[in-house]
């Protein structure tokens, strides 16, 4: 949807030629000589961006910028001044104004002003709408997702977590397989009794026994009490098994019993424990080629593998990447006691062109860091790990870099637009000789043209 700007000044011809400007510039605009037309048309349907001139014949200019601060916070106005009211101009900069712009002025600093007012909205909605999507239904238990992948993800959890059977995330390293196994808990019938979670890689068999199961005093040597497992005390609950992959052969068997017969036997003990948990494995493997190679009980996959869900790379969902990260900005300046706000449209820009090989907590690592890092209140692209700011360059590369002779020509322009084409004082700004900069600004087609100037 176009943006919609208002003109209020007295001027018809700058009305007319802004309003000719300014709707080349893709916004929808309408113009007034008078400030009471304009307030009751804000009223009716509102601007976004006002260019208010200070001296109107109905009322002052810094009254209509107060009504629409008042009553349309999320406005951007732009004060028109003559050179003896400066210094209202600046006090209306202090009351809320974005920028004031003074009499005559070029087309081009208008077109710039339009922008950047523009771009200043853009980015407050999407602050907004990043707030309100963290804190919406779209989202269970802190697990963040606005991507269609993700909400295919969300909407079989919410199936799944009614029906009491076993589930199987199959997923990479860092996609928040846990997260995931909690949020199914807490959408469940079960959610009011234990969530326990436990790692299947790199212990022997005897450990996860141990853990698993329990014991009982006196089971082995060094057993001075009787223990209480996990699966025991999850009873009514959930348990989460991380990397059921690595589970050993004979742990296999063991657990495959305790689904069947819904009943335990503590290490040493001789009194089964009724069981009523629901199980959610994870792993990182292909469970079926790991069938086919042996090394993972058929039985015992069919158990876990009762309802599937795959969750996404965070490649594969690159839309969540900036609500992960305006996520992770909130949890680390309080973690931090920091004030940053937001991420640079740079760094953003990285980020968005990474591939995240440690998916959602790499990401988090990064942000952690930057966080920690940053300055002032923008993470920017400074504060990103040296491997990430490389990026930056491949980026640039692929989208073609500025000639020499380019950039000259950016920077004079950008010079004689701050300096309103003042040449003398644009000519000691660049540290050239006046006769030099008109040349180039001859072979740039920088020559000020009549038509450009408004407001004389």
């Amino acid at each position: 949807m176009k943006m919609r700007l208002a003109i209020i000044d007295d001027e018809i011809t700058v009305c007319t030629q802004l309003t000719r400007t300014l709707a080349a510039e893709n916004f929808e605009v309408e113009s007034f000589q008078t400030g009471a037309p304009f307030l009751v048309r804000m009223a009716q349907y509102p601007f976004d961006i006002i260019f208010i001139d200070l001296k109107l014949p109905d009322m002052d200019g810094i009254e209509i910028l107060s009504r629409i601060k008042t009553a349309h916070d999320d406005a951007e106005a732009i004060i028109i001044t003559g050179h003896g009211t400066i210094e209202s101009a600046v006090q209306a900069i202090k009351q809320g104004a974005y920028h004031f712009i003074t009499k005559p002025f070029r087309l081009p600093e208008v077109r710039s002003l339009a922008a950047g007012a523009r771009d200043k909205i853009l980015l407050r909605r999407e602050n907004k709408s990043l707030r309100k999507a963290l804190s919406g239904s779209d989202f269970m238990s802190g697990f963040i997702g606005a991507s269609p992948p993700m909400q295919d993800v969300f909407d079989l959890i919410r199936k799944v977590a009614a029906v009491d059977c076993n589930i199987l995330l199959q997923a990479e390293t860092g996609t928040g397989k846990e997260m995931a196994a909690r949020a199914i808990h807490h959408e469940s019938p079960r959610k009011n009794f234990p969530f326990v979670s436990f790692n299947c890689g790199g212990f022997a068999e005897e450990l996860i026994c141990s853990e698993l199961f329990g014991y009982e005093k006196g089971a082995f040597t060094g057993a001075a009490a009787t223990k209480i497992g996990l699966l025991e005390s999850a009873n009514g609950g959930s348990v989460f098994l991380d990397e059921i992959g690595e589970m050993p052969l004979a742990m296999q068997v063991k657990l495959l019993h305790v689904i069947q017969e819904k009943r335990i036997l503590r290490v040493g003990g001789v009194q089964p424990i009724d069981l009523q948990v629901r199980i959610i494995a994870a792993t990182n493997k292909d469970l079926k080629k790991a069938v086919e190679r042996g090394e993972f009980r058929e039985d015992l996959f069919y158990r876990l593998n009762v309802v599937a869900i795959n969750l996404p790379k965070l490649s594969e969902r690159r839309d969540d990447i900036p609500l992960l990260t305006a996520h992770f900005i909130e949890k680390f300046n309080t973690a931090f006691s920091k004030k940053t706000k937001r991420i640079s449209s740079q760094a953003m820009g990285i980020l968005m062109n990474y591939n995240f090989p440690g998916n959602v907590r790499e990401l988090e690592n990064i942000i952690q860091r930057a966080v920690a890092l940053a300055e002032g209140e923008v993470i920017g692209v400074s504060d990103l790990p040296s491997d990430l700011q490389k990026l930056e360059f491949s980026i640039l590369e692929g989208e073609g870099l500025l000639s020499l002779e380019d950039t000259e020509k950016q920077h004079i322009e950008k010079v004689l637009n701050i300096t309103a084409y003042n040449t003398s004082l644009a000519s000691s700004i660049l540290n050239i000789p006046r006769t030099t900069l008109w040349r180039r600004m001859k072979r740039f087609g920088l020559v000020k043209k009549p038509e450009d100037k408004l407001g004389s």
